[in-house]
């Protein structure tokens, strides 16, 4: 671990348990193996979605939209530690409420040769501070109702990361995430 810049992933086995760290952009190709991330649907007081357009420097999924944020965390690193800490560098949030909804969902998927292979927390936030782009991490980001979101998943799929399609699903009768929902 010399490069202190490089980013690492904790690759895991089915059943979540540590294996060993590998290096991030090394990991994620054709054939990455299952490790752990997270992914956060972050919320204003007004009940809007904050979505964010991959930056076209991204490895996995340029230029792809997706839920707020999403990541790996760091060996021994909480999943909600790790969502704070994504959200302050990519999009300048520094100041939100995060909740885990569903801790143990497992995904694979792929384009354009890179795989995901994950068990990726889902998480919800919320927040009303002004989001400031990491251009490095982020190309644009937008403000969507819960509802329009749902329809616009379903009218455009292709717009969408994958992960991003899959974990609405899962969210869309949480019971957990609906109360949540409603007291934010």
């Amino acid at each position: 671990m010399s490069n202190s810049n490089q980013e690492y992933v904790v690759l895991i086995d089915k059943n979540n348990k540590v294996l060993r760290i590998a290096p991030k952009l090394e990991t994620h190709n054709y054939n990455t193996p299952l490790h752990r991330g997270f992914s956060l649907f972050l919320f204003n007081k007004k009940g809007e979605l904050l979505l964010q357009q991959r930056s076209v420097k991204k490895k996995t999924w340029p230029l792809v939209w997706s839920n707020s944020c999403c990541g790996h965390p760091k060996l021994h690193e909480s999943s909600i530690d790790a969502a704070k800490r994504r959200l302050d560098y990519e999009l300048g949030i520094s100041d939100a409420d995060i909740f885990e909804i569903i801790s143990d969902f497992r995904y694979k998927v792929e384009k354009d040769g890179i795989v995901e292979n994950e068990i990726c927390p889902i998480l919800i936030g919320f927040s009303d501070q002004k989001p400031t782009i990491n251009r490095d991490e982020v190309n644009d980001i937008a403000w969507i109702s819960w509802d329009e979101f749902i329809e616009e998943i379903k009218n455009d799929p292709d717009k969408y990361s994958q992960w991003c399609i899959l974990e609405t699903k899962k969210l869309k009768n949480n019971k957990k995430f609906l109360s949540l929902l409603d007291i934010f």
